[in-house]
């Protein structure tokens, strides 16, 4: 039954699923910023198509063809930003090309997938470094689609969705039975706690100094622990707190303790007195346009060029945009809520709990501990879909 499962059609888990918005592979950092802000999306696509010549000459069979070649989130952009000759002139560096929030391997990981492969195939690709999957969205109705650059976005004739990594764990979740008995070992039986490249930031240290780790775990879907001097977890600079909040956390990272920072990103918005002692900090380091980052709220003249040209604006997660108008209140969005609180669980906890517990955190993973508190490594979604894959018995396929 489990073998049957794996063969089910990815256009299955695409269901309901609305399309992509999209950024075109011309548009600036402030272009992928401010549509970021209006559509209240939590990462953008980025599209690549060959409609030039000279594009096109060195590889005909793609003319005319769109293809994504990566995502731009608000964790990339504040990542930029903290650069430190992006901070000193945030100005210049958001009309820099969208193309240099793009890791090297950005192709790695966002990649296409036919909606006829098989869910075993979404797996094999994730597995494989792919964290989001870009599925043709099939539709069953002969309607023309929508053009407007302000509504449904057309790529190749059709439109597209995500296919992400929570959406498989779901999909599998709901059928657990059929993996019976693995659903219901431990974690560190099944030889899932990863301890690698897990490294706790201490409470009082410098916050920029967890920036390396922030971009890593960005790509690899967790979060950076932060611990007590008895290396106890006492919570985390999660990727997924920081795409709810905007460029002026940029600031907070450069002159903030990694303690103060989790509390300037947790939700409701950064407190009044840390907000102070970022301002007061920046003018000690003579950083003025830094400064002018946190001093206009709305940020219309970091926006003053024209961004709103090469972005197409789609519904593409769960929520709506408040029809068109920002959903970020006081630099935080309205779309989803997450505290700088860890989730956690022991290295008994079973894979079934693990997997309950992460997606109704909406969170990719899940820290582990023992009992005092001392930080033992994390489990991801990745590592679980390995469980899957290596239990996958190829001969019993129908």
């Amino acid at each position: 039954m489990a073998v049957s499962l794996l063969a089910y059609d990815v256009s299955d888990l695409c269901l309901g699923k609305p399309p992509l918005r999209t950024l075109s592979i011309s548009a600036t950092v402030g272009d992928a910023l401010f549509a970021l802000k209006r559509t209240d999306e939590s990462c953008l696509s980025v599209w690549s198509c060959c409609d030039r010549g000279e594009a096109c000459a060195k590889s005909p069979s793609a003319a005319g063809a769109c293809r994504c070649v990566g995502k731009v989130c608000m964790v990339d952009i504040i990542c930029f930003l903290c650069r430190e000759e992006n901070l000193s002139s945030p100005f210049e560096a958001l009309q820099k090309p969208v193309e240099v929030l793009l890791p090297k391997s950005g192709g790695e990981l966002v990649r296409h997938l036919d909606p006829h492969s098989s869910v075993l195939e979404a797996i094999d690709l994730i597995l494989d470094g792919a964290q989001n999957l870009v599925v043709p969205i099939q539709s069953h109705k002969k309607k023309p689609l929508q053009k407007s650059p302000f509504n449904a976005t057309v790529h190749n004739g059709r439109q597209y969705c995500w296919l992400t990594q929570e959406d498989v764990i779901r999909f599998l979740l709901n059928s657990i039975g059929t993996f019976s008995p693995i659903h219901g070992r431990s974690i560190e039986s099944l030889d899932i706690i990863s301890g690698e490249h897990v490294r706790g930031i201490h409470y009082e240290e410098p916050a920029k100094s967890a920036l390396p780790f922030i971009a890593q775990s960005h790509v690899t879907q967790t979060s950076v622990a932060i611990v007590d001097e008895n290396e106890k977890l006492v919570g985390e600079i999660s990727p997924f707190t920081l795409a709810c909040c905007d460029e002026t956390v940029a600031a907070a990272i450069e002159t903030l303790s990694a303690g103060d920072l989790m509390a300037y990103i947790d939700c409701g918005g950064p407190p009044v007195d840390l907000i102070k002692l970022v301002k007061a900090r920046l003018k000690e380091k003579q950083l003025v346009a830094a400064l002018e980052l946190l001093e206009d709220d709305d940020t219309p003249t970091l926006l003053s060029f024209n961004s709103s040209s090469s972005f197409n604006s789609s519904c593409s997660s769960d929520e709506e945009s408040g029809n068109g108008k920002s959903g970020r209140l006081g630099g935080y969005s309205a779309r989803m809520v997450r505290r700088s609180e860890a989730i956690v669980c022991f290295p008994w906890s079973s894979l079934v709990a693990v997997m309950i517990q992460a997606l109704a955190h909406r969170v990719s993973y899940v820290w582990v501990v023992e009992e005092d508190g001392s930080l033992v490594g994390v489990v991801n979604f990745a590592g679980i879909l390995k469980v899957f894959r290596q239990n996958y018995k190829p001969h019993a396929s129908p």
